[in-house]
């Protein structure tokens, strides 16, 4: 009898990390979408293939009215999810089926929003053209895919080190000590590998760095990235082409950065990519200006063009609310090109109206700004740029936040819980975003302590004190671990002061406290 091996070659000895992906936000599509004059579908359903651990189908689940499904052939991550979906009561189906098996279900529905992040990159042609196919059976006319998937030429210079490494931990690795211990073995050997001066890391001078910095990040992360059997970064041509069969249309980047040109690519660049009249491969040519490594798409089935009148109307009824603490947002950037410094005379009044932290229409925002001479074309272009340096984000429906509080309440209540035992889940539900927040797991038990009615800053430092004491945890301040007792109160109740007074009215405002 023949077992099939049901990792199809992904690591699966090991759990993907913890992270949530706001690119999977249905909710940002309708800003990318109307920067480039496009029609939107309003989302009442929603997939996502490859979960990983579930926070971020969990958290849209919850802070939305979107129906969501989805599937992770692994079945402990997959349990994990399910049992976040249980416990906010946002009816998401999660399932913990293969591709071939989820996409032959009869229970699902059309969806208007399918996501899969990362994954294209990781898997077999033969799982590829599952999803292929599932695309197009399941995805609605005018529905809308988001994909991210490692590319080319930004992992030209690296694939042969990894191809290496993986070699390394197949070979010579002992299956017996797990993959972290190979993963630590096969960087061990690209170093020293590196040591002996090859001619590739002479024609590749980056490649040592990038081979260093390997040694600081997650081990977890690192065996999803690198250590699968399949591993493909693709041409967003050879992506196109996989896509043709659903019928599926470039329509832009999820990156908001990306959709400002003066940031990623030179004048001379941009006069070279309006030339090339075909859209797709100018999207090629453009990868090269910018050494892409990594794409975040947006593709949709049947692109539609609004009307300048539709489009600046649809704007215009988008609100907008500042996630930042005013005084903390920079007005720097990082684009292709390197930092770019926005115009002060255009994003300060913007920041300063939205400073109260109060979801305004873009409508509103221009009326307020008109008298500084800023224009509605200024005005949405920076709205793009602060969105894209994560100071803005898109806000729901008031009718939609209301229904959807009650889940991301107990969602919430359930990571803050999970913040006494590890720092494992750093983000929190916000309905009034349909998305997650960055909130640490200091903070998260600063909120604890609010939930036992604390209300002062050193109440909260004390409650935080109490959780880390019990088990025998002590906090490591720029690199070393503070060993007094007294010095790690008096940290913890300073941070829990900055807390309350900048990041607190934040929760408030998006409605997670």
């Amino acid at each position: 009898m023949t077992i099939q091996d049901w990792t199809s070659g992904y690591v699966a000895d090991i759990g993907y990390t913890y992270g949530y992906y706001t690119e999977l936000n249905p909710l940002r599509v309708k800003l990318a979408f109307l920067n480039n004059g496009l029609v939107f579908p309003e989302f009442g359903t929603a997939c996502e293939l490859g979960f990983g651990q579930g926070v971020s189908v969990n958290i849209h689940a919850a802070a939305s009215m979107t129906e969501w499904y989805g599937t992770d052939f692994n079945p402990a991550q997959a349990g994990f999810a399910q049992e976040l979906a249980a416990v906010s009561g946002s009816k998401a189906k999660l399932y913990d089926d293969s591709f071939a098996d989820f996409t032959q279900r009869k229970d699902l529905p059309d969806f208007d929003y399918i996501g899969l992040h990362g994954i294209l990159s990781w898997i077999s042609d033969e799982n590829r053209s599952v999803i292929v196919e599932f695309l197009s059976k399941k995805l609605k006319a005018g529905g809308v895919l988001y994909i991210s998937y490692n590319t080319m030429p930004g992992w030209a210079a690296f694939a042969p080190i990894r191809h290496l490494m993986t070699g390394h931990a197949d070979v010579i690795g002992a299956d017996g000590h797990g993959i972290v211990k190979r993963i630590d073995g096969a960087i061990e050997f690209a170093e020293k590998l590196l040591a002996t001066n090859p001619i590739y890391a002479k024609v590749n001078p980056i490649i040592k760095d990038r081979v260093a910095k390997l040694k600081d990040q997650n081990r977890h992360y690192q065996a999803h990235e690198y250590f699968n059997q399949d591993w493909h970064p693709m041409h967003i041509a050879d992506m196109a082409e996989w896509l043709k069969p659903a019928k599926l249309d470039y329509a832009c980047s999820a990156n908001y950065l990306d959709h400002i040109n003066a940031i990623n690519v030179t004048a001379e660049q941009q006069s070279f990519l309006n030339d090339i009249p075909d859209a797709m491969f100018r999207q090629s040519v453009r990868d090269f200006m910018v050494n892409q490594q990594f794409r975040k798409d947006y593709w949709v089935k049947g692109a539609r063009k609004l009307s300048a009148l539709e489009n600046a109307e649809a704007l215009r009824q988008q609100k907008v609310i500042l996630v930042n603490n005013r005084q903390n947002v920079s007005l720097k950037i990082i684009g292709a090109l390197g930092e770019a410094i926005m115009s002060e005379t255009i994003n300060n009044p913007i920041l300063d109206i939205l400073a109260d932290h109060k979801p305004k229409t873009i409508a509103q925002l221009e009326q307020s700004v008109a008298e500084q001479g800023i224009n509605f074309g200024q005005l949405t272009q920076a709205i793009m740029v602060l969105s894209g340096a994560g100071h803005l984000e898109a806000v729901q429906d008031d009718a939609v936040i209301g229904k959807s509080k009650k889940h991301t309440d107990k969602l919430n209540s359930y990571i803050i819980s999970k913040a006494r035992n590890s720092s494992d889940i750093s983000y929190l539900a916000s309905p009034v975003i349909a998305g997650g927040i960055r909130v640490s797991r200091f903070q998260q038990l600063f909120l604890l302590a609010i939930s036992y009615g604390k209300k002062k800053p050193e109440e909260m430092g004390e409650i935080a004190w109490s959780v880390l004491v019990a088990q025998g945890q002590k906090i490591i301040k720029d690199g070393t671990m503070m060993e007094n007792p007294e010095e790690n109160l008096a940290e913890l109740s300073a941070q829990a002061k900055v807390f309350f007074e900048k990041q607190l009215p934040i929760m408030k405002a998006l409605q997670i406290v």
